[in-house]
């Protein structure tokens, strides 16, 4: 099915009982420890880590014509059998967007929820909703009895546009969308220093403040998988730095996070980068050579260790991501006012 044979199908849907949007906010989550459902063995989180996985060896880049485009809209990557990574076809948006999926044995947390709103014209709550079936069949768990939290990366719109999807979902908790509400989601109190751990059920998160790209945005850190999500603070593509002492901070902080935690990949929101290191302009809808979503740790070092030389507004290449310094204006790196360093 194309898109436009997809804009033109009627989605059937079953109408489902309301979550007050005031219930939904989270000062702070219960603990996770009822029995899992159904009387199925407790998963164990915690053993022969990291728990290892895969990233595909394409992801879904969208296409020369958006309209007569073959690809599902949301390209479903199971990196382990508790793990899956979601992103937007380009050809529904040009963002494309990674989301997280990541399971444990009581709850459920689905990080960032794309860039468009209308379920009947981008179905990621359905997608999301299959993806969770599947988990429950395959580890004896019951759909309702799983909690959903929705929580997102940062504040910008291709980020969370499609959480309104999810308003009317059973059992699921949602971030709101102004800072306050981010930080009181986990109960932060001392944002962006506090590091605080969502509990999944044997599977722990580890959540902290990483501004810079924009001044309420969150890093998280996956115990299970041992990777590392920065969010737009830190990807491979044009990093648009908008407060440079802030960034500068976090990038401080995540060096630090190095130091006493392994990693295995470093992950952020999206890719824009080819894989020879071309910058694809903004707003293209076909990216045919990307480069690989993950970074290393080395690639994220290297990187710190150029922000330490930068004293001035202006875009450096890492040689796996831009740091664009102050430049959010300058839409493409091969047309800008400063010189590459």
């Amino acid at each position: 099915m194309n898109r436009r044979t997809f804009l033109a199908f009627p989605l059937a849907s079953a109408a489902l009982p309301s979550v007050s949007a005031a219930s939904a906010l989270l000062a702070h989550l219960p603990s996770a420890e009822a029995s899992p459902s159904g009387g199925s063995a407790e998963l164990d989180f915690t053993a022969n880590l990291p728990a290892h996985g895969s990233f595909p060896e394409r992801w879904i880049c969208g296409s020369s014509s958006c309209m007569d485009n073959q690809d599902p809209p949301i390209q479903v990557h199971w990196y382990n059998e508790h793990t899956a990574f979601l992103r937007q076809n380009k050809a529904y948006n040009y963002e494309a967007p990674f989301m997280h999926l990541y399971f444990g044995n009581r709850r459920i947390l689905f990080i960032d929820q794309g860039y468009t709103q209308l379920r009947s014209e981008w179905p990621l709550r359905d997608v999301v909703d299959k993806c969770i079936a599947e988990w429950c069949g395959r580890n004896g768990r019951k759909v309702d009895e799983m909690e959903l939290l929705l929580s997102f990366s940062h504040l910008h719109d291709d980020h969370y546009a499609g959480i309104n999807q999810f308003y009317d979902r059973p059992n699921t908790r949602y971030m709101g969308l102004t800072h306050e509400e981010m930080i009181g989601f986990w109960g932060m109190t001392n944002y962006p220093e506090e590091r605080v751990t969502l509990d999944l059920g044997g599977r722990e998160i580890l959540i902290w403040g990483s501004p810079g790209h924009v001044m309420s945005e969150f890093a998280y850190y996956d115990t299970y998988t041992q990777i590392l999500f920065t969010g737009d603070m830190f990807y491979r593509g044009r990093c648009y730095i908008s407060f440079w002492e802030p960034w500068f901070a976090s990038m401080k902080r995540l060096m630090a996070f190095l130091e006493t935690h392994p990693v295995t990949h470093v992950v952020g929101c999206h890719i824009e980068i080819s894989s020879t290191g071309e910058d694809y302009p903004y707003g293209v809808t076909y990216q045919p050579d990307e480069a690989p979503w993950q970074l290393t740790v080395a690639e994220l070092r290297h990187a710190y260790e150029i922000a330490t030389t930068i004293k001035e507004p202006g875009i450096y290449f890492t040689g796996s991501v831009f740091l664009c310094n102050q430049t959010r204006g300058t839409t493409t790196v091969d047309k800008n006012p400063y010189a590459y360093e």
